[in-house]
């Protein structure tokens, strides 16, 4: 599995990104695809997660009720729409695969990764 995050950039505090990560390879229907962030000096941090299977969302605390995971099977996409960002979402963006196994939040069980877009959110 190849994953590929990209959509990051600078925005201003209030705005919005819309944040692509591009699948491919072999996805098993157990499958989820999460997203991740990691601020400098911080832990690698859970966003959300979607199951490839059937297009159930999950969400961290860390955005919720800011952000929608969405993913487009035709299109092997999966999205993560950012609104009302705040400095504190500063961070490099992650995309994830976890092949059916074990906590979708943490990122131990996620065994395929992208390589990360940077998001930028200044006051």
């Amino acid at each position: 599995v190849q994953l590929q995050a990209f959509g990051g950039g600078s925005v201003q505090a209030g705005g919005s990104l819309r944040l692509s990560c591009a699948v491919s390879g072999f996805i098993s229907s157990s499958s989820y695809i999460g997203w991740f962030r990691q601020a400098p000096g911080k832990e690698r941090e859970f966003v959300a997660a979607i199951t490839w299977s059937d297009n159930s969302p999950f969400y961290g605390d860390s955005m919720k009720g800011r952000c929608i995971i969405s993913r487009v099977i035709a299109e092997n996409m999966v999205y993560l729409q950012m609104t009302a960002l705040g400095p504190e979402d500063t961070a490099l963006y992650f995309c994830a695969c976890n092949p059916g196994r074990g906590a979708l939040s943490s990122p131990s069980w996620y065994e395929y990764w992208g390589q990360g877009t940077q998001v930028t959110v200044s006051s």
